[in-house]
Order: C-alpha cells, then structure tokens, then sequence
C-alpha cells in the first residue's frame, strides 16, 4: 500500500508561461483540502538546492490566477543535471518532510522530476509552456495566451506593412518547435509560414512568391518566422535586396510570455493542477498531466519522454493553400 503523502511541494521551472499560476492555486487548495501540507519552492530547482521553501495556506495563492508569469519565480539550474545536485535535492524535500512535488514547466523539467522519483520523492509534472511541443498531450499551459498575444501584435504590424507596401518577417517564439508560428502564420493569413519542422531554407522560392504576389497587386508580403529559424534581420536584408521590396524584421520575443492569461489556459491550468494534486495523493509517482482526445490524463514520465510530436501533415499543406 502506497503511503500517505504528507507534505506536496509546488515549483516552477524552466520558461514562464501564462497560466502558471493558476496552476498553483489549484495543487495548493486541493491538497489543502485534503489536508495535506503545501510548501511553495521559489525559483525552481534552484530554489529548492538554496532551501527557498516556504509555507503555503488557502490565502497564499488568492488573487494570483489572473497574473501572467509565475508567483513561485523561474530559473536555470546546471546543479541539478549532476547526481550530486539531484541528491542534494532529495535530502533538502526530506529535510522539510516533502514527500511529493508538483513540478510546472516543459520536458527539461520533467527530466529533473524523473529523477527525483527515482530517488524516492513521488514527483507529478504539469506541462507548462508556450511552445506546445510537449508530445504526450495536445495542449500546454500558456501556449493559448501566447498564440493570441503573438497574433494581435502580429495583426498591428501588418497594419502599417500594408500601408507602405512592405514585407514585413515577423519571428515568433517556440524554441525548436513550429507550432506557434503555425498557428499564427494560419490566423494572421501570412503568406509564408517558416517552419522548422518544415522549412528547407530555399530563400529562392520566399522571392520569387515575394515577386509573384506583387505583379499581381498585392501591396504587401507577410513572412512568419520561427524561433527554430531565426536570422529575420539577415534574411530580410536578402529579400530586400533580391526582390526590390522594403522588408522589415520584427522579433516579438518575451512579451509573449507575459500577460494575464486567457480563460482556456486559467481552466486548464486549473483542472490540471487539482489532478495532479489527486494522484499524486493517491500514490502515483513519475507520473505527468496531458490532454489528449477531449481528456484530462496522466503519462508515465518515461513514456512521455520518449514520444515524438510532429507538425500534422494536413494541417500544414492547408496553411500552405490558404497562403495562395
């Protein structure tokens, strides 16, 4: 028989991502009302090797769930990669009586909780990241936010790149993953849509669609350009210079990280944290939260890891057509 978990710590690692926080509130009031103990853990696995631990009530975590970013803090931590560090973090959780941990972040967090469980501390992953390139579920925490704030600036820039007849490259974040810049490039009716799943970097065949549009009247060319890609201030300087157009670069960067969330991330993030709260109160360990097919689920973290995602086939020859 499993035993009874006592004390749940909650961190954040790796990026932000909006929705974090309502994440949080629900771990620490459904564990709460469980009766069992909640402990915040600031800045991440940083945090817990610096002993940033602190006591967690009903009150902590109110008037949070509209606030982008995360209240617990984020950061890096080389330390934890080595087995030196990753022991040094299990001996501080029992030190404080944590005997499970909720982590929040993507798949290189869920690497740090793997190990964790391995060495005895039950450990639940919440997929937190804009990026939606975790494969064991159809969404992530923050990427609704993300894709809505990357669209409507994407929107105002097209604006005046229409107004003088510009091309206009706008690169949207997304680490190596495509999914953000998809997802815009479709809803902002971009012309080209750069993908790094996708993209064979043929400038060639950008100018010549560039030169094609423009004999047919189109006033301005709109170019979505992934993270994974980058290089948008070089390549507009080729464009420019290859085809006669003014074209400008924009690099959106971390404001779509911030921002109070969306409804959809604030009850996903929600339903996802009360879950992993539950299960991990019912024993389950190394286990991560997904949405798959209409569901709220949970992965095995191994098998979660080791599952590759990829951009939909369809999906991408339809953005493809739509651009025509």
């Amino acid at each position: 028989m499993a035993k009874a978990i006592k004390t749940i710590g909650i961190l954040t690692s790796g990026g932000d991502a909006p929705g974090m926080n309502a994440a949080i509130r629900a771990v620490a009031r459904k564990a709460l009302s469980k009766g069992v103990k909640v402990k915040g853990i600031k800045r991440g696995y940083q945090g817990l090797l610096n002993e940033e631990i602190s006591d967690m009530e009903a009150r902590s975590v109110s008037d949070i769930i509209q606030k982008g970013g995360t209240i617990l803090g984020t950061a890096r931590c080389s330390e934890f990669k080595t087995e030196a560090g990753q022991q040094k973090g299990v001996d501080i959780c029992r030190k404080h009586g944590i005997d499970g941990l909720v982590v929040i972040g993507g798949d290189g967090s869920y690497k740090g909780a793997q190990a964790l469980s391995r060495l005895g501390i039950n450990t639940i992953g919440i997929p937190g990241t804009i990026d939606l390139d975790i494969a064991c579920t159809d969404y992530t925490i923050g990427f609704d936010t993300a894709v809505n704030t990357a669209m409507q600036a994407i929107d105002k820039v097209r604006d005046t790149s229409s107004s003088h007849e510009r091309c206009s490259i706008i690169e949207v974040m997304g680490r190596n993953a495509g999914y953000l810049a998809l997802w815009c490039g479709v809803a902002n009716g971009a012309e080209d849509i750069l993908l790094p799943e996708k993209y064979d970097f043929n400038e060639q065949n950008i100018i010549n669609n560039i030169i094609r549009n423009k004999k047919q009247g189109k006033t301005h060319h709109l170019i979505i350009n992934a993270e994974g890609i980058g290089h948008s201030t070089s390549m507009a300087r080729r464009i420019e210079a290859a085809t006669g157009v003014e074209t400008r670069a924009t690099i959106l960067g971390y404001m779509q990280r911030g921002g109070s969330p969306t409804c959809k991330d604030r009850y996903y993030a929600s339903i996802m944290g009360g879950l992993a709260a539950d299960i991990l109160c019912d024993g389950k360990t190394n286990r991560v939260i997904g949405y798959r097919r209409g569901q709220f689920v949970d992965f095995d973290i191994e098998e979660a890891l080791a599952m590759q995602k990829d951009i939909p086939e369809y999906e991408y020859e339809l953005s493809r057509l739509l651009a025509l």
